[in-house]
């Protein structure tokens, strides 16, 4: 199967997305028990954290921790936003920059300017957008920013898409005075594949969509621990409570040039595989052994696959034991703890 396909449908009555690449599994949404990221709270705050300079907070659906607040004082509303799902234990995340994020426009309450995403470099499309973007929001105290997905879309879809979000923002900064309450929903998965998948594509929504496309069988290969690469070797991904371990092996044939290859796959295909299972959080990576004078071309080749991915990930760096770190995104929820 040539192209791209999405999928929308149901796992065990959960919502679920697929992005099917050339008959491969790309990328796999699905709904979870904690609240989405982009979900927006009145929250009301509880109690600072010393030291960390952040604030405990109360809302509908427990505990929330605010990062780099000052000024807030105890029992005092305000408008929060979050931004991943927590790690086991722990406060949900949530930050006050709030975003309102639709297909075409991200309205940017507390970053006023108009603007368009740099992947748009045409100057008569940036200067159409620019043009859709004043009739919009002229006047407004709201920040916008167009997305790469408007570059050659309908001028009424666009003008739409940011009218629809600039009067949610206004409807959530109104409501500002009151007792802990749930703004807006964050988008579940069939509105995130609509939102996010943006390159063209087959769309399938018909119920079973999933099973008449192999998705199922697909993901079952994809969640298992051991996860081929592209010339040889395989990784083991492993999740535990602290990090998710991934060990590179060569297999049979221990060469440093067998060791560098898969090392270099490993760069190009971790970003699909992290994304699938929806992991984030501490990423360690035990690499196959390679020269010192290897690392920097890996360190390039990690970073040009991660910068097309869907979450955001920070290189840490190297260990003193020869482990490379990576710091990713908690913004999904790992798959395995959904179907469990």
């Amino acid at each position: 199967m040539k192209g791209r396909t999405i999928i929308l449908d149901h796992i065990r009555d959960r919502e679920a997305a697929a992005l099917l690449v050339d008959g491969k599994l790309d990328d796999f949404l699905i709904a979870a028990d904690a609240p989405a990221p982009g979900t927006i709270y009145r929250a009301r705050a509880d109690r600072p954290v010393k030291g960390q300079g952040g604030m405990f907070l109360a809302t509908p659906d427990g505990p929330a921790f605010l990062r780099q607040v000052k000024g807030l004082a105890p029992g005092a509303p305000l408008p929060v936003q979050v931004t991943g799902y927590p790690e086991p234990g722990k406060a949900i995340p949530v930050t006050a920059k709030l975003l309102f994020k639709s297909r075409y426009a991200i309205v940017t309450p507390s970053a006023p300017g108009l603007n368009v995403s740099r992947s748009i470099k045409d100057e008569d499309e940036r200067d159409r957008l620019q043009e859709i973007a004043h009739d919009e929001m002229g006047g407004s105290d709201f920040g916008l920013i167009l997305r790469s997905a408007c570059a050659g879309a309908d001028a009424e879809e666009i003008a739409e898409d940011i009218a629809q979000m600039a009067d949610l923002a206004a409807q959530v900064l109104q409501d500002s005075e009151g007792a802990p309450k749930r703004l807006a929903d964050g988008d579940g998965p069939h509105v995130q594949a609509w939102r996010d998948w943006t390159d063209p594509a087959e769309v399938v929504t018909q119920p079973g969509g999933f099973a008449e496309h192999g998705v199922l069988d697909l993901l079952d290969d994809a969640l298992s621990t051991r996860a081929p690469l592209a010339g040889g070797g395989f990784l083991f991904i492993e999740p535990t409570r602290a990090l998710v371990a991934v060990d590179v092996n060569t297999g049979s044939d221990t060469s440093l040039a067998a060791g560098q290859k898969a090392n270099f796959a490993c760069a190009k295909a971790l970003p699909r595989a992290l994304r699938i299972r929806g992991l984030g959080g501490q990423i360690v990576l035990d690499l196959a052994p390679m020269a010192k004078k290897d690392r920097r071309g890996f360190e390039s080749a990690l970073r040009a696959a991660l910068r097309a991915d869907s979450e955001e990930t920070t290189l840490a760096g190297w260990t003193p034991l020869g482990h490379f770190e990576l710091q990713r995104k908690r913004g999904r929820v790992p798959v395995s703890e959904v179907l469990r």
